[in-house]
Protein backbone atom coordinates (compact mmCIF):
# COMPACT_ATOMS: atom_id res chain seq x y z
CA UNK A 1 0.00 0.00 0.00
CA UNK A 2 1.39 3.75 -0.45
CA UNK A 3 1.71 5.75 2.45
CA UNK A 4 -0.29 8.06 3.02
CA UNK A 5 0.42 11.66 5.43
CA UNK A 6 -2.18 13.17 7.00
CA UNK A 7 -2.27 16.34 9.70
CA UNK A 8 -4.18 17.70 12.52
CA UNK A 9 -6.48 20.95 11.64
CA UNK A 10 -5.47 23.90 11.85
CA UNK A 11 -8.39 26.38 12.84
CA UNK A 12 -9.13 28.07 10.15
CA UNK A 13 -10.45 27.80 6.73
CA UNK A 14 -7.88 29.03 4.97
CA UNK A 15 -5.17 27.23 6.70
CA UNK A 16 -6.89 23.91 5.72
CA UNK A 17 -7.52 24.94 2.34
CA UNK A 18 -3.45 25.31 2.40
CA UNK A 19 -2.70 22.01 3.11
CA UNK A 20 -5.45 20.64 1.18
CA UNK A 21 -3.05 22.92 -1.92
CA UNK A 22 -0.69 21.00 -0.40
CA UNK A 23 -2.08 17.50 -0.76
CA UNK A 24 -2.07 16.20 2.25
CA UNK A 25 -4.22 12.63 2.13
CA UNK A 26 -6.34 13.05 5.33
CA UNK A 27 -6.85 15.58 8.42
CA UNK A 28 -7.84 15.73 11.51
CA UNK A 29 -9.98 16.78 14.71
CA UNK A 30 -9.79 15.89 18.23
CA UNK A 31 -10.92 17.74 21.10
CA UNK A 32 -12.75 17.65 24.67
CA UNK A 33 -15.84 18.37 26.66
CA UNK A 34 -14.09 20.12 29.79
CA UNK A 35 -10.53 19.29 30.02
CA UNK A 36 -8.30 21.94 31.39
CA UNK A 37 -7.07 23.34 28.24
CA UNK A 38 -9.85 24.92 26.17
CA UNK A 39 -10.67 22.73 23.02
CA UNK A 40 -13.63 22.05 20.68
CA UNK A 41 -16.07 19.41 21.07
CA UNK A 42 -15.03 16.63 18.24
CA UNK A 43 -18.01 16.22 16.27
CA UNK A 44 -18.84 20.34 15.56
CA UNK A 45 -15.31 20.55 14.58
CA UNK A 46 -15.32 17.70 12.65
CA UNK A 47 -18.84 18.81 10.74
CA UNK A 48 -17.03 22.11 10.36
CA UNK A 49 -13.98 20.37 8.36
CA UNK A 50 -16.27 19.05 6.34
CA UNK A 51 -17.50 21.99 4.97
CA UNK A 52 -13.75 23.51 4.84
CA UNK A 53 -12.64 20.50 2.68
CA UNK A 54 -13.47 18.87 -0.93
CA UNK A 55 -10.96 16.10 -1.23
CA UNK A 56 -9.17 14.64 1.81
CA UNK A 57 -10.36 12.01 3.97
CA UNK A 58 -11.69 13.71 7.67
CA UNK A 59 -11.08 12.20 10.44
CA UNK A 60 -11.70 12.46 14.54
CA UNK A 61 -8.03 11.62 16.40
CA UNK A 62 -9.93 11.26 18.75
CA UNK A 63 -13.57 10.95 19.27
CA UNK A 64 -13.80 9.50 22.65
CA UNK A 65 -17.04 7.44 22.01
CA UNK A 66 -17.75 6.14 25.93
CA UNK A 67 -18.99 9.98 25.85
CA UNK A 68 -21.90 9.91 23.62
CA UNK A 69 -24.76 7.58 23.50
CA UNK A 70 -24.21 5.23 20.92
CA UNK A 71 -27.36 5.92 18.96
CA UNK A 72 -26.71 9.76 18.99
CA UNK A 73 -23.22 8.87 17.67
CA UNK A 74 -24.05 6.81 15.00
CA UNK A 75 -26.90 9.42 13.73
CA UNK A 76 -24.33 12.62 14.04
CA UNK A 77 -21.26 10.09 12.23
CA UNK A 78 -23.50 8.90 9.69
CA UNK A 79 -25.00 12.32 8.47
CA UNK A 80 -21.33 13.75 8.83
CA UNK A 81 -20.45 10.65 6.04
CA UNK A 82 -22.92 11.92 4.10
CA UNK A 83 -22.06 15.43 3.67
CA UNK A 84 -18.47 14.78 3.48
CA UNK A 85 -19.33 12.82 0.26
CA UNK A 86 -18.09 9.28 2.09
CA UNK A 87 -14.24 10.62 2.84
CA UNK A 88 -15.16 10.23 6.86
CA UNK A 89 -12.50 8.11 8.89
CA UNK A 90 -13.50 7.35 12.90
CA UNK A 91 -10.42 7.23 15.10
CA UNK A 92 -11.97 5.91 18.80
CA UNK A 93 -10.50 5.89 22.02
CA UNK A 94 -11.28 5.56 25.62
CA UNK A 95 -10.02 8.17 26.91
CA UNK A 96 -9.71 8.96 30.50
CA UNK A 97 -6.48 12.15 31.11
CA UNK A 98 -8.98 14.30 32.38
CA UNK A 99 -12.18 13.46 34.75
CA UNK A 100 -14.14 16.31 34.20
CA UNK A 101 -15.16 15.23 30.66
CA UNK A 102 -16.69 12.02 32.18
CA UNK A 103 -17.96 14.67 34.95
CA UNK A 104 -19.27 16.64 32.00
CA UNK A 105 -21.02 13.53 29.77
CA UNK A 106 -22.14 11.69 32.84
CA UNK A 107 -20.35 8.80 32.66
CA UNK A 108 -18.35 7.03 35.14
CA UNK A 109 -15.16 7.29 34.33
CA UNK A 110 -14.61 3.61 35.25
CA UNK A 111 -16.65 2.02 33.03
CA UNK A 112 -14.91 3.93 29.64
CA UNK A 113 -13.82 0.67 28.22
CA UNK A 114 -16.61 -1.92 28.64
CA UNK A 115 -18.72 1.37 27.07
CA UNK A 116 -16.43 2.12 24.32
CA UNK A 117 -17.02 -2.03 23.30
CA UNK A 118 -20.44 -2.15 23.23
CA UNK A 119 -20.77 0.96 21.31
CA UNK A 120 -18.50 -0.56 18.88
CA UNK A 121 -20.81 -2.77 17.80
CA UNK A 122 -23.58 -0.61 17.86
CA UNK A 123 -22.13 2.06 15.78
CA UNK A 124 -21.86 -0.46 12.47
CA UNK A 125 -25.68 -2.17 13.60
CA UNK A 126 -26.84 1.42 13.53
CA UNK A 127 -25.13 1.87 10.20
CA UNK A 128 -26.97 -0.45 8.37
CA UNK A 129 -29.91 1.50 8.76
CA UNK A 130 -32.02 -2.04 9.69
CA UNK A 131 -33.85 -1.92 13.12
CA UNK A 132 -31.66 -2.63 16.36
CA UNK A 133 -32.71 -4.40 19.15
CA UNK A 134 -30.06 -4.90 22.01
CA UNK A 135 -30.03 -5.30 25.58
CA UNK A 136 -26.12 -5.09 27.11
CA UNK A 137 -24.66 -4.01 29.63
CA UNK A 138 -24.72 -0.06 29.54
CA UNK A 139 -27.31 0.38 26.44
CA UNK A 140 -30.90 -1.06 25.73
CA UNK A 141 -32.50 -0.48 22.72
CA UNK A 142 -35.83 -1.99 21.60
CA UNK A 143 -36.13 -2.10 17.23
CA UNK A 144 -34.82 1.35 16.95
CA UNK A 145 -33.69 2.87 13.61
CA UNK A 146 -31.05 5.16 12.56
CA UNK A 147 -31.46 6.55 9.35
CA UNK A 148 -30.49 7.31 6.21
CA UNK A 149 -26.96 5.12 6.43
CA UNK A 150 -23.66 6.64 5.56
CA UNK A 151 -22.67 6.67 1.96
CA UNK A 152 -20.95 3.17 2.05
CA UNK A 153 -22.16 -0.11 3.26
CA UNK A 154 -21.22 -0.82 6.54
CA UNK A 155 -19.91 2.73 7.24
CA UNK A 156 -17.53 4.89 7.72
CA UNK A 157 -14.03 2.95 9.23
CA UNK A 158 -13.41 2.73 12.83
CA UNK A 159 -9.62 2.97 14.15
CA UNK A 160 -8.65 2.07 17.63
CA UNK A 161 -6.58 4.84 19.29
CA UNK A 162 -4.38 4.20 22.10
CA UNK A 163 -1.38 3.11 24.15
CA UNK A 164 -1.68 -0.21 26.19
CA UNK A 165 -2.04 -3.71 25.65
CA UNK A 166 -6.01 -3.24 25.82
CA UNK A 167 -5.99 -1.11 22.58
CA UNK A 168 -3.90 -3.41 20.89
CA UNK A 169 -6.59 -6.40 21.44
CA UNK A 170 -9.41 -3.83 21.14
CA UNK A 171 -7.95 -3.12 17.26
CA UNK A 172 -7.03 -6.32 16.64
CA UNK A 173 -9.97 -8.29 17.37
CA UNK A 174 -12.47 -4.67 16.55
CA UNK A 175 -11.11 -2.09 14.40
CA UNK A 176 -10.69 -1.36 11.30
CA UNK A 177 -7.33 0.33 11.83
CA UNK A 178 -4.67 1.27 14.66
CA UNK A 179 -3.38 4.55 15.20
CA UNK A 180 -1.17 4.69 18.23
CA UNK A 181 -0.18 8.60 19.57
CA UNK A 182 3.31 9.15 22.01
CA UNK A 183 4.81 6.28 20.74
CA UNK A 184 8.55 5.63 19.47
CA UNK A 185 9.09 3.87 15.94
CA UNK A 186 10.02 0.84 17.78
CA UNK A 187 7.17 0.56 19.98
CA UNK A 188 5.17 1.16 16.85
CA UNK A 189 6.83 -1.91 15.32
CA UNK A 190 6.19 -4.02 18.31
CA UNK A 191 2.52 -2.80 18.35
CA UNK A 192 2.13 -3.99 14.92
CA UNK A 193 3.67 -7.34 15.65
CA UNK A 194 1.39 -7.82 18.81
CA UNK A 195 -2.23 -6.97 16.49
CA UNK A 196 -1.40 -9.41 13.97
CA UNK A 197 -0.23 -12.24 16.42
CA UNK A 198 -3.70 -11.75 18.29
CA UNK A 199 -5.27 -11.32 14.92
CA UNK A 200 -3.62 -14.50 13.78
CA UNK A 201 -4.84 -16.06 16.93
CA UNK A 202 -8.28 -14.76 16.70
CA UNK A 203 -8.82 -16.59 12.94
CA UNK A 204 -9.17 -12.93 11.85
CA UNK A 205 -7.91 -11.51 8.31
CA UNK A 206 -6.76 -8.23 8.34
CA UNK A 207 -6.72 -7.24 4.81
CA UNK A 208 -7.58 -3.64 4.11
CA UNK A 209 -6.54 -3.18 7.85
CA UNK A 210 -5.48 0.26 8.28
CA UNK A 211 -2.22 0.96 9.87
CA UNK A 212 -1.80 4.35 10.84
CA UNK A 213 0.48 6.45 13.48
CA UNK A 214 -0.26 9.97 14.85
CA UNK A 215 2.96 11.06 15.23
CA UNK A 216 4.16 14.77 17.32
CA UNK A 217 6.63 16.11 15.48
CA UNK A 218 8.77 19.67 15.93
CA UNK A 219 11.47 20.96 13.39
CA UNK A 220 14.11 23.58 13.81
CA UNK A 221 17.63 23.49 12.55
CA UNK A 222 19.11 23.96 16.25
CA UNK A 223 18.00 20.32 18.43
CA UNK A 224 18.00 21.54 21.49
CA UNK A 225 15.34 24.28 20.56
CA UNK A 226 12.97 21.90 18.50
CA UNK A 227 13.18 19.15 21.64
CA UNK A 228 12.07 22.66 24.08
CA UNK A 229 9.51 23.48 21.81
CA UNK A 230 8.27 20.30 21.81
CA UNK A 231 8.27 19.12 25.58
CA UNK A 232 6.72 22.93 26.09
CA UNK A 233 3.99 21.82 23.82
CA UNK A 234 3.61 18.16 25.12
CA UNK A 235 3.90 19.53 28.55
CA UNK A 236 1.02 22.21 27.95
CA UNK A 237 -1.48 19.60 26.88
CA UNK A 238 -0.60 16.58 29.46
CA UNK A 239 0.09 19.31 32.23
CA UNK A 240 3.36 16.98 33.39
CA UNK A 241 7.16 17.55 32.15
CA UNK A 242 7.96 15.73 29.05
CA UNK A 243 11.84 16.99 28.80
CA UNK A 244 13.29 13.90 30.08
CA UNK A 245 11.52 11.51 27.45
CA UNK A 246 10.77 14.12 25.04
CA UNK A 247 12.60 12.02 22.22
CA UNK A 248 10.68 9.06 23.07
CA UNK A 249 7.05 10.49 22.44
CA UNK A 250 8.15 13.00 19.45
CA UNK A 251 9.49 13.49 16.33
CA UNK A 252 11.84 16.48 16.65
CA UNK A 253 15.03 18.17 14.74
CA UNK A 254 15.80 19.60 11.03
CA UNK A 255 14.16 18.82 8.15
CA UNK A 256 16.24 15.47 7.52
CA UNK A 257 15.97 13.94 11.29
CA UNK A 258 12.54 14.48 11.67
CA UNK A 259 12.07 12.61 7.81
CA UNK A 260 14.24 9.98 8.43
CA UNK A 261 12.10 9.45 12.13
CA UNK A 262 8.99 9.17 9.93
CA UNK A 263 10.50 7.32 7.59
CA UNK A 264 10.71 4.56 10.41
CA UNK A 265 7.67 4.81 11.41
CA UNK A 266 7.19 3.32 7.37
CA UNK A 267 9.66 1.10 7.76
CA UNK A 268 7.53 -0.23 10.75
CA UNK A 269 4.68 -1.03 9.53
CA UNK A 270 2.77 2.65 9.40
CA UNK A 271 1.37 2.94 6.27
CA UNK A 272 -0.72 6.67 6.97
CA UNK A 273 1.00 8.95 9.11
CA UNK A 274 -1.24 11.57 11.01
CA UNK A 275 1.69 14.67 12.12
CA UNK A 276 0.55 17.05 14.17
CA UNK A 277 3.06 20.23 14.59
CA UNK A 278 3.82 21.09 17.87
CA UNK A 279 3.94 24.77 18.34
CA UNK A 280 4.30 26.92 21.74
CA UNK A 281 2.82 30.12 19.91
CA UNK A 282 -1.34 29.95 18.97
CA UNK A 283 -1.66 31.04 15.31
CA UNK A 284 -4.32 31.01 13.14
CA UNK A 285 -1.84 30.01 10.05
CA UNK A 286 0.70 27.16 9.25
CA UNK A 287 3.69 26.48 11.41
CA UNK A 288 6.20 27.73 9.09
CA UNK A 289 8.28 24.54 8.60
CA UNK A 290 5.37 22.19 7.58
CA UNK A 291 4.84 22.77 3.95
CA UNK A 292 8.73 22.53 3.57
CA UNK A 293 8.36 19.07 5.49
CA UNK A 294 5.25 17.83 3.42
CA UNK A 295 7.09 17.93 0.42
CA UNK A 296 10.58 16.67 1.74
CA UNK A 297 8.19 13.32 2.91
CA UNK A 298 6.56 13.07 -0.43
CA UNK A 299 9.88 12.76 -2.05
CA UNK A 300 12.02 10.48 0.55
CA UNK A 301 8.82 8.93 2.46
CA UNK A 302 5.65 8.66 0.50
CA UNK A 303 7.05 7.99 -3.23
Amino acid sequence: MPVRIGVVAPSTADAVQQLEDLGVDSLWVGGHLASPNPSPEPLVWLARLVEQTQRAEVGTATLVLPWYMPSVAAKQLADIDRASGGRLVVGVGAGGEYPGDFVAAGVPIAERFSRLDESIGLLRRFWTSETVRHHGRHFHYDGLRIQPAPIHAGGPPIVITGRKPGAMLRAARHGDGWMPYLYSAERYATSVRTINSIADESGRDLDGFRWMAYVMVAVDDRPATARRIAAEFLGGTYHQDFTAFVDRVALTGNLDHVTEGINAFVLGGARHVVLLPCSVTRSTSLVPWLPELLSKLREQVVD
